[in-house]
């Protein structure tokens, strides 16, 4: 009260709103007057108004509602309901109670810095909303009936029907009969309800200190802000800060702090956290003039890692990504590129996976062994106070927009590792537990190192024996890069030396390109540059695609070389590399960088070691054209031997003889044999002896 009466006596905060309402001009001309025109045609209840135009009407104004914000908004809404009076006055009487909504602060808050000196004030804070409850209904207003010795009467309580967040307790005293309350009786068809959410809004992870825990903070809603925001989305809330009882302090000492919404902003735009100034700008189109820039770029990318050119290029361009599209249907395209980096020990992979994480906007870095598939997509968790259930968004959700840097992917539990197939191809999560159904977006680039089964990479094996994931999730990923830690005089000598540079002259090792200046340069070609193709380019995309598939045409037990899905990712690679020159079209250039790398990809971890050819299937389905063809062969000699046999079953002995006979090797028949009884296929009907499960 004390605050309210100095900040009357200073000044009249109805009045001047009014007024403000009524005469605030733009260019387009009476602001707020026709905002109320809009709120009322549109059945709202209440105003946003931006906080530079009360500070530019009047700057004392501006701060009664940061410093006393419950007796500022109070009166801003009672100015409000006469100015909705006078423009609809039966609007007004109907609805009986408006709202002033404040956004755009002059400064944001983090959540580190909100301490006991904010309690009462107007803050505004940036994060990541990660926990929502599921709406209530909160009485701000009861009434009662009370039945005493001269009958009973009904009242409410509390009479003027303010919200307010604390507990609304039963009046002791009885306002029409002056006795003493006893048993009070609630009318809730009488009583007035406001919608209520509780929330949790965390820091954002580029913001969190190295080494510390996230902090994070519950948020109340009321009214429309009520699921104005969902788990995984990027907020800007204004609100008043406020304290109540921690309810694990029994003397009641300690006190929790929360913030009462007053306004909630979802970010849309990907990348908007990153403040890009005119003289960011004006540096950025400088870069982009340069005709070096892309391997100035590249060359940037972890600069105290030697060599690795074309994996530093492959991680640059998904820094950069692709475009996005949303048919007229609906239907969503990825614009994200996806990257896998399978290596020996001791090969850089971790060390390229942080920078990636570190470089990015907004990147997310973690560990197989460390991630489960809750902490990596969402989670339901209970309360331990109310004993309810609400939504945690996991790191891929967080990282939508941005980079999610999975190391040690092999040692992911395979559970854990199915959740994020429909992250990395249809970009979403969905969840459906303990009653909660929900979808969330997953925009997410999936940058993933895992280390070879066999401790090292074998090169008379596929891929898909060399690495422990699963075909679902390998076919996913747009390149596949194998690093092998192979002896080389020449290429150690020149390894060691530049390793010895980097630890005897550390301060010197900088990047082409600054680490900020990077970061917002990225952030920029993401925001607002979006190539299209040229006939051109898609013409030679076209023919590298055809001319792939050519000889499968040719030859039906000739192996598939290529697949749309390494088409798509052709033409996301070179939108990636038009967009790190910010062009606003894709040239025959970008397209030709785009196959030479789709050609590295496929000669090296695409290649059937046996026919020595290029077999997409290797990474599609796990095994080359050759072996399915010998798969095949030995089902069909199972078939015949059972069909020739007494005892209804083919004998491994007589299996593995034809097979030889046949050409096919005695341990791929027990690998096929092995393979088959895993999946189903066949039974062991007596000892050593197959037949076909029909």
């Amino acid at each position: 009260m004390a605050l309210e009466a100095a900040a009357e006596q200073l000044l009249d905060v109805q009045e001047r709103f009014y007024e403000f309402l009524r005469s605030f001009r733009d260019k387009t001309g009476y602001k707020y007057q026709e905002r109320i025109r809009q709120m009322v045609a549109m059945g709202q209840r209440s105003l946003v108004v931006d906080f530079n135009d009360l500070y530019i009407f009047d700057n004392r104004l501006a701060q009664a509602f940061i410093e006393q914000p419950d007796y500022a908004l109070k009166q801003a809404s009672e100015a409000l309901r006469e100015a909705v009076a006078q423009e609809a006055p039966e609007y007004a009487k109907q609805v009986g109670r408006f709202a002033v909504r404040v956004r755009g602060l002059p400064r944001v808050t983090p959540l580190r810095r909100i301490r006991s000196d904010s309690i009462g004030k107007l803050v505004m804070i940036e994060g990541i909303l990660v926990r929502a409850t599921k709406p209530k209904e909160k009485i701000v207003r009861a009434r009662f009936v009370h039945c005493g010795d001269e009958g009973c009467h009904e009242f409410d309580w509390p009479p003027e029907g303010e919200i307010k967040e604390e507990t609304l307790e039963k009046p002791p005293v009885c306002p029409v009969c002056g006795k003493r309350t006893g048993q009070l009786q609630l009318v809730p068809e009488r009583s007035v309800f406001v919608d209520w959410q509780k929330v949790v809004v965390q820091e954002r992870p580029e913001e969190v200190p190295s080494g510390q825990l996230p902090r994070s903070i519950e948020v109340v809603l009321h009214d429309e802000l009520v699921d104005s925001a969902r788990p995984g989305d990027r907020v800007v809330i204004v609100g008043v800060v406020r304290v109540r009882p921690d309810s694990a302090s029994k003397r009641r000492l300690i006190y929790d702090l929360y913030i009462e919404a007053n306004h909630v902003e979802v970010s849309q735009k990907v990348l908007e956290e990153v403040v890009i100034t005119r003289e960011d700008e004006e540096r950025i189109r400088a870069l982009a003039r340069d005709p070096w820039v892309r391997k100035r770029i590249v060359a940037s990318i972890a600069p105290a890692i030697y060599g690795l050119w074309e994996i530093k290029e492959a991680i640059a361009l998904a820094l950069f990504g692709g475009v996005p599209k949303i048919l007229p249907d609906g239907m969503r395209i990825r614009g994200d590129i996806h990257i896998l980096i399978v290596g020996d020990p001791g090969t850089a992979k971790s060390q390229l996976l942080q920078y990636a994480a570190r470089i990015a906007p907004r990147g997310i870095y973690t560990t197989g062994k460390g991630a489960t598939a809750a902490g990596l997509t969402a989670a339901v968790i209970r309360d331990k106070t109310t004993g309810e259930y609400y939504l945690e968004a996991g790191a891929l959700v967080l990282a939508d927009g941005g980079v999610a840097a999975i190391d040690e992917i092999d040692k992911m539990r395979d559970e854990d590792r199915s959740a994020i197939h429909e992250a990395m191809e249809q970009q979403t999560v969905s969840i459906a537990k303990a009653g909660i159904v929900a979808r969330l977006n997953a925009r997410t680039t999936v940058i993933a190192a895992g280390n070879p089964r066999f401790g090292r990479y074998l090169p008379n094996r596929t891929l898909a024996e060399n690495i422990n994931l699963p075909i679902p999730i390998l076919s996913r990923f747009d390149l596949i890069f194998i690093l092998r830690d192979q002896p080389n005089p020449d290429y150690d000598r020149r390894l060691a030396a530049y390793v010895l540079r980097v630890h005897r002259e550390a301060e010197k090792i900088r990047p082409e390109i600054p680490p900020d200046l990077l970061r917002k340069y990225i952030s920029y070609a993401r925001r607002y540059v979006r190539p299209r193709l040229t006939p051109e380019a898609a013409k030679l995309l076209e023919e590298f695609y055809v001319e792939m598939r050519k000889v499968s045409a040719e030859n039906p037990d000739a192996p598939i070389a290529i697949t749309t899905r390494q088409l798509e990712a052709l033409t996301r690679l070179a939108e990636a590399h038009a967009r790190m020159a910010l062009k606003s079209e894709v040239t025959v250039e970008d397209a030709e960088a785009a196959i030479r790398l789709m050609k590295t990809f496929l000669e090296r971890a695409g290649m059937d070691i046996e026919s020595g050819q290029i077999d997409i299937d290797i990474i599609m389905t796990g095994r080359p054209r050759s072996k399915q063809q010998k798969y095949s062969r030995i089902i069909e000699i199972i078939e015949e031997l059972e069909s020739e046999s007494e005892e209804g079953c083919a004998r491994l002995k007589q299996i593995v003889e034809r097979a030889v006979a046949e050409g096919i090797e005695s341990k791929l028949v027990e690998e096929a044999i092995r393979t088959f009884y895993r999946e189903g296929v066949i039974m062991e009907k007596t000892p050593q002896c197959w037949s076909i499960v029909r």
